[in-house]
Parts: C-alpha cells; structure tokens; sequence
C-alpha cells in the first residue's frame, strides 16, 4: 500500500533523520523542512497528506505554523500531528485547540508514532491511494496514474490526470481558477489562471467519446464544478 506524503518539519537533524527513516521503513515518502518559512512554502506547493510539527521553532513555531494553516481554506484540512518536549497538560491542551489533530510527546517511539501517522491518516481519509475512484463509468486508479472509461483507457497528460484526480476526490464542489492552480499546480505564482481553461478543455476532450465530458461543468462567473450523474431517474 502507498502509504501518502509526509513533511516533518523540525529544526534538529537528528531527530528529522531518526523520523525519516521508521516512516520510510513504514513505506511513506518523506520530506524535511527545517524551520517554519520553508515548510510553509513546501505545504502550499506540495500538499503533503500528514505534517509532523515540532513546537519549538526558530522564526516560526510550530504553534503559529499550526494557526496559518488552520486560517487557510486551501491548507486547513491536512493533518497535523504536533512533536513536543512539553508534556504539561495546558500546552497538549494549547497544542490541540491550534488546529492540530494529535500530539506526540518526545522522546516517543517509532512504532508509535508510525501507529499516530497511519490512524490520523484513516480518519482524515488520505490512506485511499490503492482504491480506484469511481465516478460514472469514469475510474481513476490514483497508484499508477491511469484512468479508463468502462475499462477502456484514456490517455492523459500529467497534469489532465492531477485535474481529473482532484475533481473525483471532490465531487460537486465548485472551485475557482485560482483555487484550482493552488491544489492542482501547487500555488505556482507564475502560472496565468487561463491556463486551468486549456487544461480543463483537454481534459474534456480526452473524456468526450465516450460522453463523459460533461461531468465537468463551466459555473459562470465562479469556476467549474464536477458533478457525477446521481442514477436516481431525474
């Protein structure tokens, strides 16, 4: 099973190390930041599945890392898990009351902390990697990224499939051009919003045989909107 894309963000290289090596053995892809700034920078463009924060931070905490994310609609969803030397009840109490989910106080073993990442990772439903999403007759396999259309295949570039991806997880929602190019592109400053719309044309061409363009819809003045057939005889 591919077990999702963690970012730990601490500031002792030990400690990062020690963390980086029990999730990679659990068979998650791990990446490191070193202090606040970077890791902002890295979640906005990267969108990890989990964050690993410590709490003491030079420039910026983990505490007000844990606010900014939790403040932004595009961020606020994904997973914390905060790392601290504090064990006091207030501060497990602050922690949480921040935004984060759990909280795992040092010095902690691997096994639970493997046990925190994968159980926070189910509740928050990121741990589907290996399950086909089903739209229609429109099936995405997210692992191998390939989609098919009543099994046949559908070619599609790299960031059609991104597109098409983020749209199935995210059924009837309507996203603006920019919102899209933030989850979609990764917050890339220099890429135009009319971009989505060459993107969203290709990808609809690719999903017209066999009539399936029509789950995504143009919503006037706002974005567009995936909506898959409901089969209830309207």
């Amino acid at each position: 099973m591919s077990g999702g894309y963690i970012l730990v963000v601490d500031d002792e290289p030990a400690i990062c190390e020690m963390i980086r090596t029990c999730l990679e053995m659990a068979g998650f892809k791990v990446r490191l930041a070193a202090n606040g700034h970077l890791a902002h920078q890295m979640i906005v463009n990267d969108r990890p599945d989990l964050v690993l924060l410590d709490w003491m931070m030079p420039m910026v905490s983990g505490i007000e890392l844990a606010r900014r994310l939790k403040r932004n609609e595009l961020t606020a969803d994904i997973p914390l898990i905060m790392l601290t030397a504090r064990s006091d009840e207030d501060d497990r109490i602050n922690g949480l009351e921040t935004g984060a989910d759990d909280y795992v106080v040092k010095p902690f073993s691997p096994r639970e902390l493997v046990a925190r990442v994968r159980a926070l990772l189910r509740r928050s439903g990121s741990l589907v990697d290996d399950q086909p999403v089903t739209a229609d007759q429109l099936s995405i396999d997210r692992k191998a990224q390939k989609a098919s259309i009543a099994g046949q295949p559908v070619t599609l570039g790299p960031l059609e499939f991104r597109l098409l991806e983020f749209f199935m997880l995210h059924p009837d929602r309507v996203f603006s051009r920019g919102q899209l190019l933030d989850r979609v592109w990764g917050g890339n400053v220099y890429v135009d919003e009319r971009t989505v719309d060459v993107h969203i044309r290709r990808l609809r061409k690719a999903l017209s045989p066999q009539g399936q363009e029509q789950m995504i819809q143009t919503v006037r003045g706002t974005g567009y909107r995936f909506s898959p057939p409901t089969h209830n005889g309207h």
